[in-house]
């Protein structure tokens, strides 16, 4: 095991070994020991990224929206740890660092209109909301979208849409988006969601092959249509859920 695998994991320990007391779990507190791990992890990816600090507006949103309201409730003492956790369905809500990092390189203004695939419970979808001016987020497996739907209007997030749906053709209605966050692995961009993206739009996706890993890249669309992409991190992230592509 490598020092850094040590390190975070003391880290770790140390920061929600006694997080809870006699009257329950200090969400909050718990809250800002997770992003003080992602913040860690960035400076410890940061010779590979490029981006040894995220985003202050970024960490300051997930310091505030409830990460355990959207896991289930026998994972909710876990919810505040930087890896991923199973929503059920075959599907994850992913580690605080990479909903940071992903959010981070989509380079949010308050103005933006944002789409996402793969909604699971809607965690990520309320992260984007507290960033941009609207969000729409469609996930695959239908009953998710319906559990994501209702965390967001449980939670009062009203400029984050969620429904099923094939996330590869993006939702053409609310089009173009200022940025495209596409959380599932895919082996060439989905030309429905570039025809989706603003020219100076951001699309950030895991890019590569699917059983062998990816990159978490960032596709810039230029003015003329064309685009320029950055490679920021090797990541493996499960395939793309949908019907037939063309």
């Amino acid at each position: 095991m490598s020092r850094v695998a040590i390190a975070l994991i003391l880290l770790t320990t140390a920061l929600f070994g006694g997080a809870a007391g006699a009257e329950g779990p200090d969400y909050q507190g718990l809250r800002r020991d997770m992003v003080r791990l992602v913040e860690v992890n960035a400076a410890i990816t940061g010779e590979d990224t490029g981006i040894k600090q995220l985003s202050p507006r970024v960490l300051a949103v997930m310091r505030e929206v409830p990460r355990h309201l959207f896991v289930p409730e026998a994972l909710r003492p876990y919810a505040y740890n930087d890896h991923p956790l199973p929503l059920g369905y075959g599907q994850n809500l992913a580690s605080p660092f990479v909903v940071a990092l992903m959010t981070h390189l989509a380079e949010l203004e308050p103005s933006d209109v944002v789409f996402e695939t793969g909604t699971g419970s809607g965690y990520h979808a309320a992260v984007l909301a507290k960033l941009a001016a609207e969000v729409y987020s469609v996930e695959v497996v239908e009953p998710l979208a319906g559990l994501a739907a209702a965390n967001l209007t449980r939670l009062g997030v009203v400029n984050a849409h969620a429904r099923s749906g094939d996330g590869y053709y993006g939702w053409p209605d609310h089009a173009p988006y200022d940025a495209i966050l596409v959380k599932e692995a895919v082996d060439h961009v989905p030309v429905p969601l570039l025809n989706q993206l603003k020219a100076g739009g951001r699309m950030v996706l895991p890019l590569g092959s699917l059983e062998g890993g990816q990159y978490l890249t960032v596709v810039r669309k230029q003015a003329d249509g064309t685009t320029h992409r950055t490679r920021v991190l090797p990541v493996l992230f499960s395939p793309l859920q949908g019907g037939e592509r063309t």
